[in-house]
């Protein structure tokens, strides 16, 4: 009998809405483990979580029955609702329509996850929009710049 055998790492990045910077330091780790349990429960496998007040960054090792958009779509929409209904933020919290997606080799899993983890040091750096058209141009993804994320003065 044969079997499916696959190895799928793939970092989703996506922003706060107007990429205000709205997850506070106070619960962001409960955050990251809500969508942390969301992957899991979608039966993908987490790697690495953790991001910036107005971005996070998502590491996974996914199957090939997951559909990709579809995992983000129920991220966001689980963690918009766990955010409100916690009232974390004054007003209403919202992610910012798209995401980022880019899929690494078995031999890059140490350094994206400790790229991940390192978030708050790197952006000491860079902004996220720089980071995030490094990405675009790192992975020779062609892109308009007016369906980009929405950018606040960096």
């Amino acid at each position: 009998m044969s079997s499916t055998f696959t190895q799928i790492y793939i970092q989703i990045v996506f922003a706060v809405k107007g990429r205000e910077s709205l997850i506070n330091y106070s619960w962001e780790e409960d955050l990251f483990k809500y969508i942390s349990g969301i992957v899991q429960n979608k039966g993908q496998k987490i790697l690495a979580i953790n991001g910036m007040p107005d971005h996070i960054h998502i590491f996974i090792g996914m199957k090939p029955t997951c559909c990709l958009s579809d995992l983000v779509r129920e991220i966001k929409k689980a963690s918009n609702e766990y955010i409100n209904d916690n009232r974390f933020e004054k007003s209403k919290f919202k992610w910012q329509e798209g995401f980022g997606a880019f899929s690494y080799s078995h031999s890059n899993i140490d350094n994206v996850i400790k790229y991940i983890l390192n978030q708050k040091e790197h952006h000491k750096l860079k902004t996220f929009k720089e980071e995030y058209l490094d990405f675009l141009a790192k992975f020779e993804i062609e892109f308009k710049e007016e369906y980009l994320f929405e950018w606040i003065n960096d």
